[in-house]
Formats: C-alpha cells, structure tokens, sequence
C-alpha cells in the first residue's frame, strides 16, 4: 500500500472515531437528562480613557499699591530723599511749596533735579503753606485759599491739578469727600469747585518737636500691614502714606528710609506707584479746569 493509500485510511479511521464519539456523547446527554452549562463570559468592558485634566494657571494675585508722598519741600532732607528714591527707582510724589522752590539758590536747583527725575511727580501743596501755618485764617477765607493754590500752580507750571492741603487731612475727588475738621470743609469745597482734587492720606509717618521720626520702619511696617489687613484705607488695596522731607535729613532717619522702602519690596505684595495713577484720579484731571 503506498504512502497516499495509508494516509487516506488513517483519516478515514479518524473521521468514523470522531462521529461515534460525538453520537455517544449526545445519546448519553439525551437519556439522563442532562443539559451543557453554558457559562456566559461577560465581555470585558473596554477601558474607558481618563479624561485629560488640563490645570488652570494659578491666578496672579493682585499686589497692593502704596503712594509714597512727601510734603512740604524743596526743604532740608529733600536732596536726601531724592538719593533714596532715584538709588531705589522707587516712584513717588512729592508735594511742593512754591515759596519755598523760591526760598534760596539751593532750593530752586533740587525742584529742577526733582522736574528731571522720571521716577517723581510733583503737586501743589500750596504757595504760601497755609499763609505760614496760619491754619485757621486760610481755611476761614476760601477765596484767598483758592489764589494761594491757583499762584503755585501758575508759578511752577504743575502738569496736574493734584494738591493737597497744609495742616489739613482733606479729600475731594470724584470718589472720595472727607474733611477731619469740619471748619475747614467750605474752602475744600471752593478748592474742588475750582478744579483741584484734593488729596489726603491714610497713614502718616510722625515726627517729633525736632523734627525726628516718632516711628522706626519697623513699626511703620507693622501698621502699613495692619491698615491693609483691617481695611482702614480709602480705596481697598490702596493705601496713600504722608511723610515729610525735612524729617530724613540726619543720617539715622534718612536709612531708616531707605530700610522702610527694602523691605517693603522684599515682601512682593506691595507695588508703588505716583498720586495721579490713585483710583479715581485720572477721571478727575481730564475733567480739570
């Protein structure tokens, strides 16, 4: 028998053996009653792909603004707040007298340094300071308060109508009307009339009968942190501090400056910026006489 006629009977062989088998098989199942057991597989779910989170970018926070101010000058200390604030390229505004830009050679030199220097605005604090601090008489005679204002401004060519008033915590913007002594509220009220804006300040650095600082910067800190934590300034997140030239002309309170400022930056919650750029202002100064 060759090759092909063995193979054929083997698959013959194995065919017959398969169909008895499966007869068997089933004749078994049919006569005991038996069924298959389908076991269902349950079709595994198709791993669903997690949706992809994208991150918001974290929200810058909003840096709180302080307006460095000083009053009164040209006057001694002035030169040296001018060195602080140019090495420290620190913006503020410094509200001046105009006798005193005309009071001496020397005075007149520093206003031209202060008009050169980007980083300072100038503001009429008056001509006369108040008829040389005779408070009472410039605030009982409206009128003559106003022509005190108008000669400083015209004498010094200020680009602004920004002042504020001598001995006096007094605020006419758009936004804000607020006087700490009442007698003093009709001349406030001639002055913004007149198209002046009126700014005053929420804190004050102090000084004593010698014309030395009452607090370190330090404390000075402390309550420029607790006046924006307790909400005690005009405009929420602004805050507007009153110091005066003269009180940094010796060497001690001039670095206490210059550390007050340092570490103001070092916090990087506060930026600084000039009186014009106050909430309110710019409105003000486009509707200026």
């Amino acid at each position: 028998m060759d090759s092909d006629s063995g193979s054929y009977f083997n698959s013959s062989m194995l065919f017959k053996a398969s169909i008895l088998t499966i007869s068997f098989t089933t004749i078994y199942f049919y006569k005991t009653g038996k069924q298959f057991n389908v076991i269902p597989i349950a079709a595994s779910k198709v791993d669903s792909v997690p949706a992809m989170v994208i991150a918001k970018p974290a929200e810058k926070k909003k840096k709180k603004t302080i307006y460095l101010t000083f009053d009164d000058g040209p006057d001694k200390g002035t030169k040296i707040v001018y060195n602080i604030l140019k090495q420290e390229e620190t913006p503020a505004t410094l509200f001046i007298v105009g006798e005193h830009v005309y009071g001496s050679r020397m005075q007149q030199n520093i206003y031209d340094s202060l008009k050169a220097c980007n980083y300072f605005e100038l503001a009429n604090h008056s001509y006369s300071h108040a008829f040389r601090n005779n408070f009472n008489t410039f605030y009982s005679e409206s009128d003559s308060a106003v022509e005190d204002f108008e000669k400083s401004a015209d004498s010094l060519h200020f680009t602004n109508n920004i002042i504020r008033t001598p001995g006096r915590n007094i605020w006419r913007t758009s936004g804000i009307k607020s006087t700490d002594i009442k007698s003093s509220a009709t001349t406030a009220d001639s002055l913004y009339n007149s198209g002046f804006t009126a700014v005053g300040w929420d804190v004050e650095w102090h000084y004593n009968d010698v014309q030395r600082l009452v607090q370190t910067d330090s404390q000075m800190l402390n309550i420029i942190d607790s006046a924006f934590a307790k909400k005690q300034t005009k405009t929420a997140n602004h805050l507007v501090l009153l110091a005066h030239d003269r009180t940094f002309k010796t060497s001690d309170d001039s670095a206490s400056l210059h550390r007050f400022i340092n570490r103001l930056k070092s916090q990087h919650q506060y930026e600084f910026a000039v009186i014009s750029n106050y909430p309110g202002l710019v409105n003000d100064s486009l509707n200026s006489k």
